[in-house]
C-alpha cells in the first residue's frame, strides 16, 4: 500500500515513525514466536490425541465383544465398568480433540500467515520512510 509520506516534512517526524514501526515490529515478531511455538504445540498434540483416540475406540470395541459373550456376573460387570471408563475417556479425548486437532492446528497456521504478512507491511513501511528521509535529506 502506497503510503502518504509527502505529508511528512521533516526528518524528525520520519524518525518518530520509525520508533513506531521498531515497536510494531517487536510486538509482532513476539506474536510470530508465540504462534509459531503453539502451532508447534497443537501439529504435536493433534497428532498424540488422534492415535490415543484410535486405540481407545478399538479397546471399546474389544470390551464389547467380551462383554457380548461373558455370563451374568463379576467378571461381566468389571467389563461394563471397564467399558464406561473407556467411553468418557473417549469423550475426554474427543474433546481434546476438538481443541486441539487438525481444525484448531489450521486456525493457528492461519493466525501465523496473517501475522508474517503484517511483518511483510511493516517492512514495506520502513523502507518507505527510509526513502523519505533521503529525499528530505537531499
Amino acid at each position: 500500500m502506497p503510503y502518504s509520506l509527502n505529508n511528512v516534512s521533516t526528518v524528525a517526524d520520519c524518525n518518530v515513525l520509525l520508533s513506531m514501526a521498531a515497536k510494531e515490529m517487536a510486538d509482532l515478531e513476539f506474536k510470530r514466536i508465540s504462534t509459531e511455538r503453539l502451532t508447534t504445540r497443537f501439529a504435536e498434540t493433534s497428532i498424540s490425541v488422534a492415535a490415543e483416540l484410535q486405540g481407545v475406540t478399538a479397546e471399546i470395541s474389544a470390551t464389547d465383544t467380551i462383554i457380548s459373550i461373558l455370563p451374568e456376573g463379576p467378571a461381566k460387570e468389571d467389563a461394563v465398568d471397564k467399558k464406561t471408563r473407556l467411553e468418557y475417556r473417549k469423550f475426554l479425548l474427543e474433546s481434546r480433540a476438538a481443541n486441539y486437532g487438525v481444525t484448531a492446528l489450521l486456525e493457528k497456521e492461519m493466525d501465523l500467515s496473517r501475522v508474517r504478512q503484517e511483518i511483510g507491511e511493516v517492512e514495506l513501511f520502513v523502507a518507505e520512510v527510509e526513502a523519505r528521509i533521503v529525499v528530505l535529506s537531499a
